[in-house]
């Protein structure tokens, strides 16, 4: 993890690069620092190739396994068409090494033998630049005579070397704090499921939980079409804005917008067909819209508190649907399924203590949740900031 004390450590190697550098560089056509090896490409369509272990590479990284290579050694590859320019502008890079096959849809260039640019420092330069003026065509195109004429700094070798050493230590440190927040948040995620299917599993001949060492507390089941009101929306997913009054819930678990509302009510939401049966659920107060084809789920019932319900259905009800369709998975759910849903019914005072806790878990694991890309966020735009001071030459006067 970059702390302080890494902060204050690049701040220092940076001014002393920076101090060290040229400040008038001369800068060169791409094609005159690097081999560019296109006319090596081979293309094979999916059903000719057969599967192997050597990466087959295309406009934004590996898109297959074969058993066979073209290339060995140290590459970097630029999109050509398809996928080939960043969301900031910048080309779609990818850094290659070992034994490996290119299709043409990626520029694949390799270092010169005597270099005046390093490749690798041809890779960090290419993440700084505005791209977007020789991107033609659609699908997007970057042709080789444009890539050719791209300008490259050329520093000394020594102060691309250290630019290389500090960026691919700061990559480095980067890539470990993105895993190390990564484990936690699926440590904590794992925590909160198995309590969470903990405190929901009943067993519905006794009405026992794990957690009511062995009271019944009179535990009923019943089926959920006798203790809610179950329904569809009348919105399509058109009709969504990134911004409006009320929340519109379609079949993902990502939230819309619209300025108009269809209910004004505690329900629960979960999809009603695709990817998302089973697994999308969505815990709502209040007025919102909901698509044609997501259900809500409105408890009736005085003796049973929503969030409870909420919780439960998170925890079971993909189990339920699967056995209830004999299938090994499961695109679309009827209403009656939902009207036959087993509910356990423990005392409202024990629905109550189920909720505090795992509302206790689940706000532990969204802050987690938030937190994580929020921390990778900083740490990538710090990346980027030494990134771009580093690789900020002024050109020499000709």
């Amino acid at each position: 993890m970059v702390k302080d004390g890494g902060r204050k450590f690049m701040k220092k190697e940076l001014k002393s690069i920076l101090g060290n550098a040229c400040k008038n560089v001369e800068y060169v056509y791409l094609e005159e620092v690097c081999n560019i090896l296109d006319n090596q490409r081979k293309p094979v369509t999916k059903k000719n190739r057969i599967f192997g272990k050597y990466p087959y590479y295309g406009a934004n990284g590996v898109q297959d396994y074969v058993n066979d290579y073209i290339f060995d050694g140290i590459f970097l590859l630029i999109g050509e068409d398809g996928s080939v320019i960043n969301s900031d502008n910048s080309p779609i890079l990818t850094w290659a090494t070992g034994k490996i096959w290119v299709n043409n849809h990626a520029h694949i260039l390799s270092e010169a033998e005597n270099p005046k640019v390093l490749l690798r420092f041809m890779f960090y330069y290419l993440q700084t630049i505005d791209v977007s003026n020789i991107v033609r065509g659609v699908p997007p195109k970057i042709n080789q005579q444009n890539l050719r004429k791209i300008k490259i700094p050329v520093p000394p070798l020594q102060v691309q070397r250290e630019i290389v050493r500090i960026l691919d230590n700061f990559a480095e440190l980067t890539a470990e704090l993105t895993a190390e927040l990564t484990a936690e948040l699926t440590a904590r995620r794992q925590q909160y499921e198995y309590y969470r299917d903990f405190l929901l599993t009943f067993n519905e001949s006794t009405g026992d939980n794990h957690l009511t060492d062995g009271r019944t507390d009179g535990v009923k089941w019943a089926r959920l079409g006798d203790i809610a009101e179950i329904g569809t929306g009348n919105s399509n997913t058109n009709e969504g804005l990134d911004s409006g009054k009320y929340p519109f819930f379609v079949r993902s678990q990502e939230v819309l917008f619209k300025n108009e509302y269809e209910f004004n009510e505690t329900a629960i939401i979960t999809s009603g067909d695709g990817v998302g049966v089973g697994k999308i659920f969505h815990f709502v107060e209040g007025k919102y819209a909901l698509h044609q084809r997501a259900y809500r789920i409105h408890i009736i019932d005085e003796n049973v508190n929503p969030k409870y319900y909420f919780y439960y259905m998170k925890s079971t009800f993909l189990d339920y649907i699967i056995n209830t369709s004999f299938h090994s998975s499961v695109t679309s759910i009827r209403r009656l399924m939902l009207t036959n849903y087993p509910v356990p019914i423990p005392s409202i005072e024990e629905q109550k203590r189920i909720v505090s806790i795992l509302d206790r878990f689940d706000a532990l694991c969204n802050d987690i949740t938030v937190g994580l890309p929020a921390e990778i966020e900083a740490r990538r735009k710090q990346y980027e900031y030494y990134r771009d001071k580093l690789l900020n030459f002024k050109e020499k006067s000709a």
